[in-house]
Formats: structure tokens, sequence, C-alpha cells
């Protein structure tokens, strides 16, 4: 037959009500109970026979009943019954709760992160249908944080069969739309430092003009140091100028993996058979480098 009041609850086992008796003396007020209740209201408690008023005559802490006068003298004549008796946190069984345990808003009713999660975030994943954990840093790209280009801003003087390093006159390009990720490359005496430590994609072009006569050769290196100090040739590019007051470029490209901003450097070199000019401008690229961070080292 049907029923009024809360469903009855037939997935778990509910533990009998408890009580326990003590007897007056006259003068003690504080008694010690076997559970602790989580308030006067948990419990009823009479004093021969009468009920007593949970909001005034006694109190709870933890396990100790403390009542606001001391009961008279007698022999079980204190007894309080738990009415609503903590039970132990019922755990789930092994491989119990599966997808039809949850609800849709299991995900979506909780807040939203409005942030890019750390890397040591944790999601769960499954691998091959095993439940495993996964930090955010083995899930998220790589996005590129450095992208910059600079050039020579006024023409260079090359004397003949000599390597010259570029030593000034550079400056991060500024018009035509000219854009950049990041933070800036810092550069002085012509040796670049890097923002950060990663893998740095490096571009550099360098257009050389002959004005006497062609040159077998003409074009430049990039340099590279692990110390601070000792610089050696990472990529050289070189092509032929054919006659007099011609053009040629050496285009070269390397990726550096930098490990140590300190240490970790790059410089850049141009060179001709005969005397020439590694050429400048300040409105287009004519001798530039390109930098672009692609990850972490």
């Amino acid at each position: 037959m049907g029923y009024l009041g809360t469903p009855i609850d037939t997935n778990n086992t509910f533990q009998s009500l408890q009580g326990k008796r003590f007897s007056g003396n006259g003068s003690t007020t504080a008694f010690t109970l076997d559970i602790a209740p989580a308030s006067t209201l948990d419990i009823e408690v009479f004093v021969e026979n009468v009920r007593q008023d949970p909001n005034s005559a006694y109190s709870l802490s933890g396990t100790t009943l403390t009542f606001s006068a001391a009961p008279d003298a007698g022999t079980n004549n204190i007894y309080v019954v738990h009415q609503a008796k903590a039970v132990a946190t019922i755990s789930a069984g092994a491989g119990t709760v599966n997808a039809a345990s949850f609800s849709n808003d299991v995900i979506s009713g909780h807040d939203a992160l409005a942030a890019t999660p750390a890397d040591t975030d944790e999601f769960l994943v499954s691998d091959a249908g095993t439940i495993k954990r996964i930090d955010y840093s083995y899930l998220k790209d790589n996005p590129i944080t450095v992208a910059r280009t600079y050039r020579l801003t006024t023409n260079l003087s090359i004397s003949a069969d000599t390597v010259t390093t570029i030593t000034s006159n550079w400056e991060s390009v500024d018009t035509d739309g000219g854009g950049s990720i990041g933070t800036a490359m810092t550069e002085s005496s012509g040796i670049f430092s890097y923002p950060s430590t990663g893998i740095y994609f490096i571009k550099f072009v360098a257009q050389i003009h002959s004005p006497s006569q062609g040159a077998t050769y003409a074009g430049g290196a990039i340099q590279t140091t692990a110390d601070n100090s000792t610089y050696n040739n990472a990529a050289v590019n070189q092509s032929s100028i054919y006659h007099s007051n011609g053009y040629g470029q050496g285009v070269m490209s390397f990726i550096h993996d930098v490990t140590n901003t300190t240490n970790d450097k790059v410089r850049f070199q141009a060179e001709c058979e005969f005397a020439a000019d590694a050429v400048g401008n300040t409105g287009q690229n004519t001798t530039y480098v390109s930098f672009i961070r692609l990850g972490d080292t």
C-alpha cells in the first residue's frame, strides 16, 4: 500500500538507535556519551523520565553532555537516546560506478576555469580503456611565444676577402605592418641574447653589393656560442656576383637549442671576395635576421 514520507533507502544498511544511562548524584553536571551527536537536537535526554529541553537544559561538546543544573541523585535516572546517530562513510564498491552513475551536468555543473590550466593541472583520459590521469603539460601545444625580425639600417663596408661581424646598426622591423610576438631579443655590439630558453629558428639574409667588379663568392654566416665567448659557424651561405655594381645574397638558417640565456648567444657576419658593402636600409629588409621560438628546449 502507499505511504507518506521519505522513500525507503534499500541500498544501504542502517544502524539501530543507540542509548545510554547514567546515575545522577546531585552535583555532577558532565557525562560522557559513547557517540558524539552533531547537535543537541540529535538526542533525547530524560531525567527521572522527564524529557529535557534541548535548547536550555543541556549542551554538547563532542561526546561530553553537560547539564545546566546537576540532575538529582538516583540510580540510572538519566538516559539518553540518539535519534540521529552518525554512521560510517559508505564507499562505492570497486567497479560499481559506471557511466549511468553520472548526471549530464557532472562537469558543466561545476565552476568554469577561466584561465589556461597550469602545467600540473590534471585530466582524466582513457588509455586503451584504462582510466589514467595526465598533466596538462603533456596535452598543451607549444605556441610560438617569440617572433621578431631585425635588419641592418645602413650599409656596412666589407674589406676584400675578410669576414666582417655586423656589430651595429641593427633595428627591429617597424615599417610596412611588420609584426612581432612576445619579448624582444636583446642586442649589444651585434651579439643577440635570447629572452628565454627554447628551440629557436633563425633565418639570416646577407645582401652584398660589389661596386667595382664581380665576385666568385659573397654571403655571410650565422655564428653561435655556448659559453658566451667562443663563436663557431653554425650556418654559412654564399652566392656569386656576375658583374660590377652587382648584388649577391647569402641565405641561411639554423635551429638553435637555447638551454642557457646567459651563455647561448648568436651573431652574424658578412663577407665578399672583393671590397663590397653589406646592404642596409631602414625602410625595407635587405640584410636581416628573423627569430622564431618554436617550442621548449
